[in-house]
């Protein structure tokens, strides 16, 4: 399996909780991703851990004022949680701040 199809799969692992709305979530996602409108989830991941160190507990994908964004929740060494923004076409890391 090619880093793209894992990396996706794992994107459709994390989204939605509600079967008809993680379907149309992840279909979505999809062809976002096939559009180049977002990078792929472990591009995402690399650069959240780069700015946070920890475990990524959750991952939601939005769009907002027409820019995709990934929001992560990631829980520290010091049992600390904390909010990470990525831009999801850039991977660029816009926000980090303590949930707590």
């Amino acid at each position: 399996m090619n880093a793209r199809r894992a990396a996706l799969l794992c994107l459709l692992a994390v989204l939605g909780s509600a079967p008809a709305s993680a379907s149309e979530d992840a279909d979505r996602a999809r062809q976002a991703l096939e559009k180049g409108e977002i990078r792929p989830l472990d591009e995402i991941l690399r650069a959240a851990r780069e700015a946070v160190s920890g475990d990524v507990v959750s991952v939601d994908l939005k769009r907002d004022d027409g820019r995709w964004r990934y929001k992560l929740r990631i829980l520290g060494a010091d049992g600390k949680r904390r909010t990470v923004k990525v831009d999801a076409r850039s991977a660029k890391v816009l926000d980090d701040d303590d949930d707590d």
